[in-house]
């Protein structure tokens, strides 16, 4: 698995994480969210992240990451990595009091796609494909790729209909066909029941 993406291979996809809920046509486009501080770990600055990613341990390969403070990115150099349960816990460099940190609780922790894995075939960051128009393998529009859930079978693409409504399609290799990160294009094949 990988951290980053949504992952799709033979067909199966499996995503993480979610991408930045910043801007999606301006300068945001080039950053990924991996963490969100949940709350603070001690009184030494550390902080308890919660992972979006798929590989929790990533952070141990990353000597930094962007904080969103709400007015601008913050860079912070990790100087300690822990783990605990599904959270990790991360020490910055120059933040060695509770204080310090306190306040950026329920704020994002961003990579740059530099930053990021390099992604195989078939593999996509998540953030690429929002947005994306997906077609019937007869040719027929059905709408817009406007979120993946998650499940421990397989994911599924939500998509919204210019009706307005939600068609889910199982991310499996007999529905989704084809993703065309250049045309924007999404091909599935309608399987019975949908």
């Amino acid at each position: 698995m990988r951290y980053g993406l949504a992952y799709m291979s033979m067909g199966i996809t499996v995503s993480f994480p979610y991408p930045f809920t910043g801007m999606k046509d301006g300068c945001m486009d080039n950053y990924l969210r991996v963490g969100v501080i949940t709350s603070t770990h001690g009184i030494r600055g550390e902080v308890k992240v919660y992972v979006t990613t798929d590989d929790k341990s990533r952070f141990s390969e990353l000597d930094s990451v962007y904080l969103d403070t709400g007015r601008e990115l913050m860079h912070l150099e990790i100087e300690g990595v822990k783990y605990f349960k599904q959270f990790a816990i991360l020490k910055f460099k120059g933040i060695d009091n509770i204080n310090d940190i306190e306040k950026y609780r329920g704020k994002d922790l961003l990579i740059t796609r530099q930053q990021a894995v390099n992604l195989e075939e078939d593999e996509y960051f998540i953030y690429d494909l929002l947005g994306m128009e997906v077609f019937a393998d007869t040719g027929e529009r059905i709408g817009e790729l406007a979120e993946i859930l998650t499940s421990p079978a397989n994911d599924v693409y939500v998509v919204k209909t210019p009706e307005g409504k939600e068609v889910l399609l199982p991310s499996i290799k007999e529905c989704i066909l084809d993703i065309d990160e250049e045309s924007k294009r999404i091909t599935v094949h309608m399987m019975d029941g949908l």
